[in-house]
């Protein structure tokens, strides 16, 4: 596995390098790269040379090569399938983003314990009821649970997504989640990413 904060910037090297695909470019050089993300020259060159995509002197990195070798670090050159627990407002929305796709990531399964929404379709996916999510993660090879439950019910539909097979979690609750080490959880805390630019806009205007 490599290193983290690298995999966490591949997304934004990718989205440099399929710019120059589309302007008909054949080559990316580290330095520009860099630059243009406002990363440390170094720290890029590093990353870069995970991929085992070589460069050439002053002309730098073939950027169909390095595309393609960052989306198979990444896993976005196959599809992943995900379940989704919780079809609330953020759950629907979620479900209706045709983004993943570009991915490699398809959501195949919805979870909800209302029963008013079981067996509804929710932007081309049935809701299923929780009681048969183990059975369904299974038989569909569902490795990504999309969680967008309140944080009250997060744990509890962890523990049933670990006994159910899950690799990894993406937690959109507010709820911490106790694992076992073998399952990658991912949190997207929305209420700490507001706090920085609200911070960050209040300070500007007392300044």
């Amino acid at each position: 596995m490599l290193p983290m904060p690298a995999v966490r910037r591949f997304p934004l090297y990718l989205r440099e390098i399929d710019a120059c695909i589309e302007r008909d470019e054949e080559y990316i050089s580290g330095a520009l790269l860099a630059d243009v993300l406002g990363l440390d020259r170094v720290l890029v060159r590093k990353d870069l040379a995970l991929t085992g995509v070589v460069g050439t002197p002053r002309l730098g990195f073939p950027v169909k090569e390095l595309s393609s070798a960052i989306h198979s670090i990444l896993g976005w050159d196959t599809t992943t399938k995900a379940a989704l627990v919780g079809v609330g407002n953020l759950g629907t929305a979620l479900l209706g983003y045709g983004g993943f796709r570009e991915y490699g990531l398809r959501i195949v399964l919805a979870f909800d314990r209302n029963a008013s929404l079981v067996g509804k379709t929710v932007k081309g996916v049935k809701v299923e009821s929780m009681s048969d999510l183990s059975r369904l993660v299974r038989e569909n090879g569902v490795e990504i649970a999309i969680l967008t439950v309140p944080g009250e019910s997060a744990q509890q539909c962890a523990d049933e997504l670990a006994k159910a097979g899950i690799r990894g979690i993406w937690n959109f609750s507010p709820a911490s989640l106790t694992v076992s080490p073998e399952i990658m959880v991912q949190h997207e805390n929305l209420a700490s990413s507001l706090a920085v630019l609200s911070h960050a806009i209040a300070a500007k205007s007392v300044s």
